[in-house]
């Protein structure tokens, strides 16, 4: 009887205590994670210097021949967006996911409600401040701009101003 009062007083509370600690450390933990991951979307486009518009050419008015002006924004409720304005055409599409590799390239994804789609992109940000697009592919693979090139044409992509 006295060997189970001393493992219910002393040993028994030292583990109760201790599994509290471990299980409201987990919580938190879970919580924060949870929490950080949308914020690390955000943070991760903002410190890169993505944030803005950007085209070829900002005094041209956006037209799908001469241009579009692209816009990456951090919506109210953290969300990141990415607008494409061609002109007659616009449309609104979410950042879902945004790293940064070594050599300093933003590997985007954006998903596309209007082609079903989710793409994926890398971007380069110059030591001049233009921003140029070295890759470009759908979810399937297939690029439609590779090693910094149309893949249709060969020619190089555009280095990119910011407009605003």
């Amino acid at each position: 009887m006295l060997h189970f009062g001393i493992l219910r007083g002393g040993a028994f509370q030292d583990m109760t205590r201790c599994m509290s600690r471990w299980t409201t450390a987990a919580v938190v933990w879970v919580a924060f994670t949870s929490t950080a991951g949308a914020e690390t979307l955000a943070a991760t486009v903002e410190q890169w210097g993505l944030l803005g518009s950007w085209a070829v050419d900002c005094a041209v008015r956006p037209d799908r021949d001469k241009g579009a002006l692209l816009t990456y924004e951090i919506q109210k409720d953290g969300r990141v967006m990415y607008r494409r304005n061609f002109g007659e055409a616009k449309d609104e599409n979410e950042v879902v996911s945004a790293t940064v590799n070594a050599e300093g390239l933003l590997n985007v994804m954006v998903y596309f409600p209007s082609l079903h789609q989710t793409r994926e992109f890398g971007l380069l940000l110059a030591k001049d401040g233009s921003l140029r697009a070295i890759y470009n592919r759908s979810e399937r693979g297939a690029y439609t701009i590779r090693d910094g090139k149309y893949v249709a044409t060969g020619a190089p992509t555009p280095a990119q101003q910011r407009c605003d």
